[in-house]
């Protein structure tokens, strides 16, 4: 798509909605385990690609591989039946006369997932791949979401992000960019994307950036395009207070005596019908605000601007439960407010030549837009035994029987996964991160051990489904 064969508009808007899930299969159930990848895939990834089109998500490797792992579609049918839908049910049987409504809504809601799930026969994978067909574009990332600037070895950095693009290639075939984990970014980290093939990213400067430098991306040194997220839009939607916070609407945290949200996030019984008019509002206002900043954009320059948006796809139904009639919304409004939706493959064919020539900085989009969250003295325990056991997997990979590296590496793999020290330092999910780590961490020694003579230890791996594309080679190059 050339800029002559632009239709007219003010600019141009390129959604991004990254999928991602811890590695959960397997590894418990309530409150913390299997139970987020099935709320996520029935809250947020069906009821948002039922809707999506002329945008970018990502499908992080981690994710497809736990939909893709043999019974896990029956298991959330039958979670979806039993303590989703059923719970909804046994609300509206049981609760008093002001909630019923509420518990009725949820039934709707439910319902409506089950028949998106029969739809694409009980897979949600083809539901991202059928997405495809209204010019959604799939993007990859690294196998198990690891903050690639921490890794220890270049060896660690080519297998994730090696394995991620295999993976991706499998399922959905060949794409032409890539997701940064936690959008994590070190200067230099572009001529490594390079040597994949990746010609295009997504990171947040907002930190280093002011004005409205955003509106146009970044072509590095080494090639690749970077998109660099426009956190004026972004932070409309992830404020503490912004659009979700409107007390009308449904309260993730407060459930009812069946575990399921019946309630506003004011206290008072839910009313299905008014959250909805307030999404469609605030998808009105959401465009006019990313209208009138194209337009002041295009005023001041002469030419069209991108507002690169991105959000966790997580964030629209799961956390938010209004967030997919948003989107809806937004999606359905933006032509007739003058604003055009690009997925990011063609954002980079209109905009890449008007590229912008700067030096990136490194950041994240975490707290504080750098890597405390990652690494600091609150997790300095799980960071540096991640790099540890990498430096030992790096001397030792080599010299194993192809099995046993593996397995180590696999184990690996999961330990370097950003989700748990995220989850660690914000205590969102008990003592379940740090075990999680220390157990794959054990996993991975007693692999590098298991020729030892005096090493009886089996190792315990459950990790069946992870990183099926994963590839040693380079673990293996001297």
């Amino acid at each position: 798509m050339s800029e002559a064969a632009a239709p007219a508009a003010l600019g141009d808007l390129a959604i991004v909605l990254h999928s991602h899930m811890p590695y959960v299969e397997g590894f418990g159930t309530y409150p913390f385990g299997e139970e987020w990848l099935f709320d996520a895939v029935l809250n947020s990834h069906l009821p948002v690609l039922d809707v999506a089109r002329d945008l970018t998500m990502t499908v992080t490797p981690v994710l497809a591989d736990q939909l893709e792992t043999e019974g896990a579609g029956e298991r959330l049918a039958t979670f979806l039946d039993e303590h989703r839908l059923g719970a909804a049910r046994r609300d509206a049987e049981t609760s008093d006369g002001d909630h019923v409504a509420a518990a009725e809504a949820q039934i709707v809601r439910y319902e409506k997932a089950a028949t998106l799930l029969e739809a694409v026969d009980g897979k949600p994978l083809a539901a991202f791949a059928a997405a495809r067909e209204r010019n959604v574009s799939l993007i990859p990332s690294s196998a198990t979401h690891a903050v690639l600037p921490l890794l220890a070895t270049r060896a660690g950095l080519d297998t994730q992000v090696g394995s991620g693009l295999a993976s991706h290639r499998r399922r959905f075939g060949e794409s032409s960019g890539f997701w940064l984990p936690e959008c994590a970014y070190r200067p230099g980290l572009e001529g490594d994307l390079a040597r994949h093939g990746i010609e295009w990213f997504c990171l947040d400067q907002s930190r280093h950036e002011t004005g409205d430098e955003a509106l146009n991306p970044v072509r590095t040194g080494a090639g690749p395009l970077a998109f660099t997220i426009d956190w004026h839009s972004v932070s409309l939607l992830w404020d503490m207070k912004g659009y979700p916070s409107w007390p009308g609407y449904l309260d993730f945290h407060r459930l009812s005596m069946n575990g399921l949200r019946i309630f506003r996030i004011d206290g008072r019984p839910y009313d299905a019908a008014a959250a909805a008019r307030r999404a469609a509002e605030q998808a009105d206002e959401f465009l006019e605000a990313v209208r009138a900043r194209l337009k002041a954009r295009r005023e001041s320059t002469g030419k069209r601007a991108l507002i690169t948006f991105a959000v966790d796809t997580e964030l629209l139904g799961h956390w938010w439960a209004e967030g997919p009639q948003w989107l809806a919304a937004v999606l359905a409004g933006a032509e007739a407010r003058g604003v055009r939706l690009l997925n990011l493959d063609q954002a980079a064919e209109v905009h890449g030549e008007s590229a912008r020539r700067e030096t990136l900085r490194a950041s994240t989009w975490g707290d504080g837009k750098d890597f405390h969250t990652w690494d600091s003295p609150a997790v300095a325990d799980m960071a540096w035994a991640a790099r540890a056991l990498e430096l030992r997997v790096a001397e030792k990979a080599s010299r194993l029987p192809g099995e046993v590296a593996e397995r180590a590496v696999r184990e690996l793999l999961m330990v370097q996964s950003s989700d748990w020290a995220f989850l660690d330092q914000r205590g969102q999910a008990g003592d379940y991160p740090f075990e999680r780590a220390t157990w794959h961490s054990e996993n991975a020694f007693e692999a590098l051990q298991s020729l030892s003579e005096n090493n009886g230890v089996p190792v315990k791996s459950q990790l069946r489904g992870l990183a099926p594309d994963l590839s040693l080679t380079p673990f293996l190059i001297p």
